[in-house]
C-alpha cells in the first residue's frame, strides 16, 4: 500500500550558483560611473567585503537589475505538487519537471501537513493510500498515465529544477516568506530554507532581505457573494478584448521597425489589403517577429483542469491569472474521454471526487485550516483563468499545443482559441497552427504520421 515518507525528504536545495559570485553584480554597480572597460573593472571587484556593501548599496536604492547576473540552480525534491504550481507561476525562471504524463507515480510518495492531530493525520493518510490505489488500478485497466493522473491529489511528491538570477529569486522569497506564499506552511519553510542557503552563498544579495520587505498583503479577495441561477455552461474559451485592428497595427509596427519611410506613405501602404498580408507573410517568416508583439489578446478560460494549468503555466510571456487554490470549487472536474467510456471506471472516478470533497468538508468543519486542506484536491479538479498573449507568443502556443501530440484537454483549448483568433483577425490568424501546417512536421520519430490530413484540417476548419 501506497504511504508518505512523513515528509523527511522534502526539501529545496541550491546546486548550484554562477562561479563568479557576487562579482559580476558588483562590477555591474561600478560600470556605469567608473572609468575602465568592462574588464578592468571587474579585475577590481574581487574584494568581498567590499561587493558586498557595495551591493547593498545599490538594491537599496533600487537597482535590482545588476543582480540578475547572479543565477542559481535549485532542485526541489519531493515536495507537494501544491508548492510546484506555486513555484513555476514566476515567469522569469526556468523549470524542468518530471512529466505526469509518462511516468507512473504509484510509489513516488505524498505530503502529509501538520494537522496537529494523530487522528487526522491517519485519516488524511487513509484517503490519499485509497487515491493511490485506485491510479494504479485505473492504470492496469488500460487508462494512460495522463489521464489517471487526474486523480493524483495536490499532495502529490513533485521533482523538479529551476533556474533563476538573484533579482527574481528575491522576488519568490518575498512571495514564499511574507506574500502569497506565506500562509501555506510547507511553502513558508522551503523559502525560509533557501533564504539561508542564498544568505550563505551570496550575502551582499541577501543582505537586508528582511528590511525590504514588501507590502504585508499581495493578493487581494474580493467579498463578492454568487448570484442565484441555473446552473452555468460555458464554452471552452471567450475573447474578453483585443486590439483594434490587428493586422494593420502589425504592418505598421513591421514598416517602423525595418523601413524609413514617413508616416503618411506608410499609412497608405497599410491601407491596402493585399500590402498589409505580404508584410505580414514576410514578418512570419522571419527569426524576428517583434511586429507581432504590437496586438494583444485576452482570453478567459473556463473549467480548465488543475492538471491542464501546468501545461499553460510554462508558457513564459503571458500575462496569466491564476486563482488562489483556496478558491477552488471542489464540485468542478474534469473527466477524461478515456474514463468516460467505461461505465465502472467512471462510477469509481465521480466516487474518488465525492469522497475527496466529504472528507475536506468534515475536516473543514473540525477546524482544520483550509491552507492545510489544499491537499485534498485532485488534479482532475477545474477552474477558470485568464491569460493575455500577444501574437508571438501566440504563434509558438497556437504551433505547439494544437498538435496531434500536445496532451488533449489543453489541444481543446488551442484549437478553440485559434477558431476565434480567425475569426476576428483572418488576416494574421489564418496563418497560424501547428508545425506541420506551418512547414514540416517538428516531432521527428515522434509524429503522429498524419500531418497532411492535419494541415487539410487547420486549412479549413
Amino acid at each position: 500500500m501506497m504511504s508518505d515518507t512523513l515528509n523527511k525528504n522534502s526539501k529545496a536545495v541550491i546546486i548550484g550558483l554562477t562561479d563568479t559570485g557576487e562579482m559580476i553584480p558588483a562590477a555591474a554597480g561600478r560600470i556605469s560611473t567608473q572609468s575602465g572597460t568592462a574588464i578592468e573593472i571587474l579585475d577590481c571587484s574581487e574584494n568581498a567585503e567590499k561587493n558586498q556593501k557595495l551591493i547593498s548599496k545599490v538594491t537599496r536604492s533600487g537597482h535590482n537589475s545588476t543582480v540578475e547576473h547572479t543565477v542559481y540552480n535549485i532542485a526541489f525534491q519531493n515536495v507537494s505538487v501544491m508548492v510546484e504550481q506555486f513555484i513555476i507561476e514566476f515567469r522569469l525562471a526556468s523549470f524542468t519537471v518530471k512529466s505526469r504524463r509518462y511516468v507512473d507515480f504509484a510509489s513516488l510518495g505524498y505530503f502529509t501537513p501538520n494537522f496537529g492531530s494523530v487522528s487526522i493525520a491517519n485519516r488524511y493518510r487513509n484517503h490519499m493510500n485509497y487515491l493511490y490505489s485506485e491510479y494504479e488500478d485505473f492504470i492496469k485497466r488500460g487508462i494512460e498515465k495522463e489521464d489517471a493522473r487526474f486523480l493524483l491529489p495536490y499532495s502529490l511528491y513533485s521533482n523538479f529544477y529551476c533556474t533563476v538570477n538573484a533579482r527574481e529569486l528575491l522576488h519568490m522569497l518575498y512571495s514564499m516568506i511574507y506574500g502569497r506564499g506565506c500562509e501555506f506552511p510547507e511553502i513558508r519553510k522551503l523559502g525560509l530554507s533557501l533564504l539561508e542557503q542564498a544568505r550563505t552563498k551570496t550575502p551582499g544579495i541577501f543582505l537586508d532581505f528582511e528590511s525590504r520587505r514588501p507590502p504585508e498583503s499581495e493578493t487581494p479577495f474580493f467579498d463578492y457573494k454568487e448570484a442565484a441561477k441555473a446552473p452555468e455552461s460555458p464554452p471552452l474559451t471567450q475573447l474578453l478584448s483585443y486590439t483594434a485592428n490587428p493586422a494593420p497595427c502589425i504592418a505598421r509596427a513591421a514598416l517602423i521597425e525595418f523601413t524609413n519611410l514617413s508616416s503618411s506613405t506608410i499609412d497608405s501602404i497599410v491601407d491596402d489589403k493585399s500590402e498589409r498580408e505580404k508584410i505580414i507573410s514576410k514578418i512570419l517568416s522571419t527569426r524576428r517577429p517583434r511586429a507581432l508583439e504590437s496586438i494583444n489578446f485576452t482570453f478567459r478560460l473556463n473549467r480548465v483542469s488543475l492538471s491542464c494549468l501546468t501545461h499553460f503555466a510554462r508558457h513564459r510571456l503571458q500575462s496569466i491569472g491564476i486563482p488562489s487554490l483556496l478558491l477552488t470549487d471542489r464540485e468542478k472536474y474534469i473527466i477524461p474521454p478515456s474514463i468516460q467510456k467505461d461505465e465502472e471506471l467512471l462510477r469509481r472516478y465521480k466516487d474518488a471526487f465525492l469522497k475527496t470533497k466529504q472528507l475536506y468538508d468534515r475536516l473543514k468543519a473540525e477546524g482544520i485550516a483550509p491552507q492545510l486542506l489544499v491537499y485534498l484536491q485532485l488534479s482532475g479538479n477545474a477552474l477558470d483563468i485568464v491569460t493575455t498573449m500577444n501574437a508571438r507568443e501566440l504563434l509558438l502556443f497556437l504551433k505547439l499545443r494544437t498538435c496531434n501530440r500536445a496532451q488533449w484537454e489543453i489541444r481543446a483549448y488551442a484549437v478553440e482559441m485559434l477558431k476565434t483568433l480567425r475569426e476576428v483577425a483572418p488576416e494574421v490568424f489564418n496563418s497560424y497552427g501547428p508545425g506541420c501546417f506551418l512547414g514540416k512536421c517538428p516531432e521527428g520519430s515522434l509524429t503522429c504520421g498524419n500531418a497532411a490530413e492535419v494541415s487539410e484540417f487547420f486549412k479549413t476548419f
